[in-house]
């Protein structure tokens, strides 16, 4: 299945087809060249659908919960659609959004309902990373078929999530998915997550121009004439010798050593 088949496929679905996040995020695992959760070892926790935590309490009780996707030193993943957030779901957001109405599931919801429901998302994101041993670099909310959001923190500490690689940027649509360094970014949130930090590759500029730099220094060194200590005068440069010409020659023309002898 290539780009256009892909977004044909899943911005023509139906509703009902839409709720299917696991299949949209295996195949979208295909699209961009990585294996897709149980392809290669069935019932890994570190990178799987449904992944069990625990949510501990400060009176000591807990309750379970489960990730959409989670993927162990790379992401955490929440789907719009997941059946959680469904009618009567753990996280169904009807109750809150209903509060704006007053009439539950009758009540119109707001205008930026979809925005609600991915912010909502990103934030449980949050909260089952916080649920875990690890701090992910990244959270990615998924709306099926629409558009893919992708959230950083390349510090891991939880304190956080910022839109990545900006605020103009961090929301795939589907039509974006034709562009190859988009699919690329996508690949490398799942296979190697730190090597988008733009902390890293600061330093690796920085280490460049330090090099080019010492490499400067190094050859003005050697070209420097030694001063009386012996060591590379930075002030005195050694200059050609002036050739002055001789008398049989012309002014304007020095002559050779060979000439002259």
């Amino acid at each position: 299945m290539d780009a256009d088949d892909f977004i044909r496929r899943w911005s023509e679905a139906p509703i009902s087809e839409r709720a299917h996040y696991q299949t949209f995020i295996g195949q979208l695992c295909r699209l961009i060249g990585v294996a897709a959760p149980d392809d290669e070892r069935t019932g890994d926790l570190d990178y799987c659908f449904e992944r069990p935590v625990k949510f501990l309490h400060e009176d000591g009780g807990s309750h379970p919960g489960y990730i959409d996707c989670y993927r162990r030193g790379a992401f955490v993943l929440e789907a719009k659609q997941s059946g959680k957030r469904g009618a009567g779901g753990a996280l169904d957001p009807q109750p809150q959004l209903a509060l704006f109405g007053g009439k539950g599931r009758q009540a119109a919801p707001p205008s930026n309902t979809l925005e609600t429901l991915m912010r909502n998302a990103k934030r449980q994101g949050e909260n089952y990373a916080k649920a875990l041993d690890e701090w992910p670099p990244f959270i990615v909310v998924v709306d099926v078929g629409r558009a893919i959001e992708l959230w950083s923190d390349f510090g891991r500490q939880g304190k956080a999530y910022a839109p990545f690689p900006d605020r103009a940027r961090y929301r795939i649509e589907m039509a974006d998915l034709r562009d190859a360094a988009v699919r690329e970014r996508l690949r490398r949130v799942w296979a190697e997550p730190m090597s988008l930090d733009p902390s890293a590759h600061v330093a690796e500029v920085t280490t460049d121009i330090a090099s080019r730099l010492a490499w400067l220094v190094r050859s003005i060194g050697a070209r420097a004439a030694a001063g009386p200590s012996g060591r590379p005068d930075a002030v005195t440069r050694r200059r050609a010798p002036i050739r002055q010409p001789c008398s049989s020659c012309s002014a304007s023309s020095p002559c050779s050593p060979t000439a002259s002898a």
